[in-house]
């Protein structure tokens, strides 16, 4: 509390502690960081599952402080360059019978010179 007293006549004046008309005051801003909060952002599945693990490892970052985040959009966006990059990969042979093989001397791989009998 305060020693001032204010003059005769003017009206009274409240300093930072005391309430104004019958209310608390306002806490000071505090200028510490604000702890991890998740942003609450929907993450639709895309049916891949390789990419929607990596889209859930995003969730991680709810749970950390900014200084954490880094590790963890790195490690997402490392999964979801080697999925895109195994969709240019050339797909593994279909197991199958063994194709025609070819008759040396010819150029195809079916020689039907002597199918043609009267």
């Amino acid at each position: 509390m305060s020693d001032w007293t204010p003059e005769a006549g003017t009206p009274p004046v409240s300093t930072p502690d005391e309430p104004v008309d019958g209310e608390p005051a306002a806490a000071a801003p505090s200028f510490e960081p604000a702890g991890p909060a998740p942003l609450g952002v929907v993450r639709t599945p895309t049916g891949h599952a390789a990419v929607d693990a990596r889209l859930e490892r995003l969730a991680d970052a709810d749970h950390l402080p900014a200084d954490g985040h880094i590790e963890v959009y790195e490690d997402v966006h490392r999964g979801l360059k080697d999925a895109l990059t195994s969709l240019d990969a050339r797909p593994a042979a279909a197991p199958g019978p063994p194709g025609p093989t070819a008759v040396p001397g010819t150029s195809s791989a079916y020689d039907n010179t002597h199918d043609h009998r009267s």
